[in-house]
C-alpha cells in the first residue's frame, strides 16, 4: 500500500521501511539541512544507498512489494518503465519519485513549495536554456558554488554545459518535475508577462511596450522583471531595493508586514538602479537627490501603477517601489468590512447632502482604499465628483481627478479653491497636511458641499483636536463634521494551519481588551500556503459619529479622552474592541490585532 504525503507533511526519509508499513513521522522542516525545503538524502548517511529507483521507493515505504512486482510485470507487457506504472497507478505520486531519484544518487533533494528561490542566481541563465535542459539555479553558496535543481541528475551533458555558462561549481539537487515547471513559469520567460505602458500626454490611449532583453543587460532586465512578477503575484504593496555594503537586499512588504525576497549581488546593483531609473523615466546620471516617478505596467493579466521613488544613502542609492493595483479601485462599501453600528454611521456619514468625513490612521492603512469606497457608491450621474490627490493613485470613471503639482504651485490648498469654483457636488481631497487645507475643507464642508479627505491621527477622538492645533475654530469643526473613521488593517490569519486555543477573560483583559468571558481564539502556525500564518488582510474600524452631544462638547473645547468616553457611551468600538471582534470571528490573532492597535 502506497503512503501518499499529506499537503504541508514532510515525510522522514531516514529509516527503511517494511512494506506497507504504517504513516512515516514528520521529520525536521530544513530536512536536516539547515534549509527550509533542501533534504538530505537520508538512506545513504544510513549506510544503505539503493542501487535503482524502485529500490529506493520500497525502502523509503512509498511503495510495497506485491506493488512493485505487480507494476514491474505490467510494464513489461506494456513496453513502459515501472516508474510510469507507479504513477499511471496513482501509486507513487511525481515528488515520491523524486525524492527516490535523489536518494538513488546520494544527493539532496528539494521541495520547491518551501525552498525560497535566489531569483538573482535563478536570472544566471536564459529561460530558453532553463526549460531546455530541465534545470533551474538556486542558490549560489559562499564557496561561489550554485545549487541547481533537476528533475535528472544524470543528465550529464546539461550539467557540463551549464558549469561552462556559469563558470562555475555545480551542486546538483532532484526536484519533481511538476515544481519545476511551476518554476520555470513563474520565474522565467516573463519577458512575455510584463509590459511598459507609457503615458504620452499627446494621445488618449497609452502605449504598451515590450520589455525586452539585449546582449549586456539582459541578466539584469530578466532579474527585475522577476521580481516584479513575485510582488504581484503574492500581492505586495511595496518593494524596498535597499544597498547593504557591497550586496543590496531586496524586500517586500506583504500584508503591512516586509519580508526578504532575494540579495542581488554587487556586479548588478547599479545595473539594477539604472533600469530603474529608465523605467520610471528618471535622471540615471542625479545620485545626489531623491527623485519620483511613475510606470504602468501589465503583468500577465493584472495592471498596475509603479510610483517609484529614489533615495541617496551610505551605501548608495535606495528605491522604494509603490504598487497600486488597479482593480482594487472597484471595492465596494460591502467590500470593506465595517458592519453593524459601525458600518450604518459610515454610510449614514458619507452619503449627508454636505459636510465633512474623515478617515484617519497611519500610513498603509487602508484610508485612500475606504474613501475610493465611498466615492465608488456615491458616483452616479446626478452628483458631479472631483478629487485632488497627491497623487492620482487610480484613475476613476465619471469623476474629475486633479494631480497636485508643488513645482507648478498647485497645492492642496489652491486646487481646493479652484474646485470650490467648479461646481462639484462631492470633493475628495486625497490629505490634509497643513491648516490652510484643513480650513477651506470645513468652510466647504459648510457651503453645502461633501468634502471627503484623511488625516494621520492614532484614533477618532483625536482628529477633532487635531483640527483645532490646525488652527480650525472649534465652531466650525462642530458644524461641519459629519463622521470620523479611524482604522488599521490587521492580517488575515491561514484557516489552513491555524490552531486553536482557549483564551480566558483574565488574559485578555491583561492584553488590553474588555472581556467578560472566556474566548476561541486562533494562533497562526504558518504553511506552504501563507506567510508565517497570515495571508490577506481585514480591517478594523473605529467610527466616531458626530452627535449634538459630541458637537457640544467640541464647542467647550473637550479633550480626546472626553470626546471618546462619550463615544464609546454612544455606542463605539474602540479598536481593540473591534479587533476582538475580529478574532472572536476567527479572522485574525490577538498578537496581531495587539500590533496594528497598540495594545501591549
Amino acid at each position: 500500500m502506497s503512503q501518499q504525503q499529506q499537503p504541508g507533511q514532510v515525510q522522514n526519509m531516514g529509516a527503511a521501511r517494511q512494506a506497507g508499513a504504517g504513516r512515516q513521522p514528520q521529520a525536521p522542516a530544513d530536512g536536516g539541512t539547515g534549509v527550509p525545503g533542501l533534504f538530505a538524502p537520508t538512506l545513504k548517511q544510513a549506510g544503505r544507498t539503493p542501487p535503482t529507483v524502485l529500490d529506493a521507493l520500497v525502502r523509503l515505504g512509498y511503495v510495497g512489494a506485491l506493488a512493485l512486482e505487480s507494476a514491474v510485470a505490467k510494464a513489461q507487457a506494456q513496453g513502459i518503465t515501472p516508474e510510469q506504472v507507479l504513477m499511471g497507478d496513482s501509486i507513487v505520486s511525481t515528488d515520491q519519485l523524486a525524492r527516490a531519484t535523489a536518494e538513488k544518487f546520494g544527493i539532496n533533494y528539494i521541495d520547491l513549495s518551501q525552498f525560497e528561490v535566489d531569483m538573482s542566481v535563478a536570472a544566471l541563465i536564459s529561460a530558453e536554456k532553463a526549460r531546455s535542459y530541465e534545470v533551474l539555479p538556486v542558490r549560489q553558496y559562499e564557496d561561489g558554488s550554485v545549487l541547481v535543481a533537476m528533475a535528472n541528475p544524470a543528465n550529464v551533458l546539461a550539467l557540463d554545459d551549464l558549469k561552462l555558462m556559469l563558470k562555475k561549481e555545480l551542486r546538483p539537487a532532484v526536484a519533481a518535475p511538476d515544481d519545476l515547471a511551476g518554476a520555470f513559469t513563474k520565474l522565467t520567460n516573463l519577458d512575455e508577462a510584463v509590459t511598459e505602458a507609457y503615458d504620452d500626454e499627446g494621445d488618449d490611449e497609452a502605449v504598451q511596450l515590450e520589455v525586452r532583453e539585449s546582449a549586456t543587460d539582459a541578466p539584469v532586465v530578466k532579474l527585475i522583471n522577476s521580481i516584479l512578477v513575485q510582488a504581484v503575484t503574492v500581492g505586495a504593496s511595496d518593494l524596498h531595493f535597499e544597498p547593504e555594503g557591497k550586496e543590496m537586499r531586496v524586500r517586500f512588504r506583504v500584508d503591512g508586514v516586509l519580508q526578504r525576497a532575494t540579495t542581488v549581488p554587487r556586479k548588478m546593483v547599479s545595473g539594477m538602479i539604472s533600469r530603474l531609473k529608465i523605467m520610471a523615466d528618471m535622471n540615471i546620471a542625479e545620485k545626489r537627490v531623491p527623485q519620483d516617478g511613475r510606470v504602468a505596467l501589465r503583468v500577465g493579466q493584472v495592471s498596475v501603477d509603479l510610483r517609484v521613488v529614489t533615495m541617496p544613502s551610505v551605501f548608495g542609492e535606495k528605491v522604494v517601489i509603490r504598487i497600486l493595483d488597479k482593480s482594487s479601485t472597484q471595492l465596494t462599501f460591502d467590500d470593506l468590512g465595517m458592519s453593524g453600528a459601525a458600518g450604518d454611521r459610515f454610510r449614514t456619514g458619507f452619503m449627508s447632502p454636505y459636510g465633512a468625513v474623515l478617515v484617519t490612521g497611519p500610513t498603509g492603512s487602508g484610508k485612500t482604499t475606504s474613501l475610493y469606497a465611498a466615492v465608488n457608491q456615491l458616483n452616479t450621474i446626478e452628483r458631479s465628483i472631483l478629487t485632488i490627490e497627491d497623487p492620482v493613485e487610480y484613475q476613476l470613471n465619471g469623476i474629475s481627478q486633479v494631480q497636485v503639482n508643488n513645482k507648478a504651485g498647485l497645492t492642496f490648498a489652491q486646487g481646493l479653491r479652484a474646485a470650490l469654483r467648479s461646481d462639484p457636488d462631492i470633493i475628495m481631497v486625497g490629505e490634509i497636511r497643513d491648516g490652510e487645507t484643513a480650513q477651506i475643507a470645513i468652510e466647504a464642508a459648510l457651503t453645502g458641499h461633501l468634502v471627503l479627505s484623511t488625516l494621520h491621527t492614532n484614533d477618532a477622538s483625536t482628529t477633532v483636536t487635531r483640527l483645532t492645533e490646525m488652527g480650525v475654530e472649534p465652531f466650525l469643526t462642530a458644524t461641519a463634521l459629519e463622521v470620523v473613521v479611524n482604522q488599521r488593517l490587521a492580517r488575515r490569519v491561514c484557516t489552513q494551519c491555524a490552531q486553536t486555543s482557549t483564551v480566558s477573560a483574565e488574559q485578555l483583559r491583561k492584553s488590553g481588551f474588555k472581556a467578560d468571558k472566556d474566548i476561541e481564539a486562533l494562533q497562526a502556525v504558518g504553511c506552504p500556503r501563507c506567510t508565517n500564518g497570515y495571508k490577506g488582510r481585514v480591517g478594523l474600524y473605529e467610527v466616531l459619529g458626530i452627535s449634538e452631544t459630541i458637537r457640544s462638547m467640541i464647542l467647550d473645547r473637550a479633550n480626546a479622552q472626553e470626546i471618546e468616553e462619550q463615544a464609546i457611551d454612544e455606542g463605539m468600538d474602540t479598536l481593540r474592541q473591534a479587533g476582538l471582534a475580529k478574532i472572536i470571528e476567527g479572522k485574525t490573532t490577538i498578537e496581531e490585532v495587539s500590533r496594528v492597535s497598540g495594545v501591549t
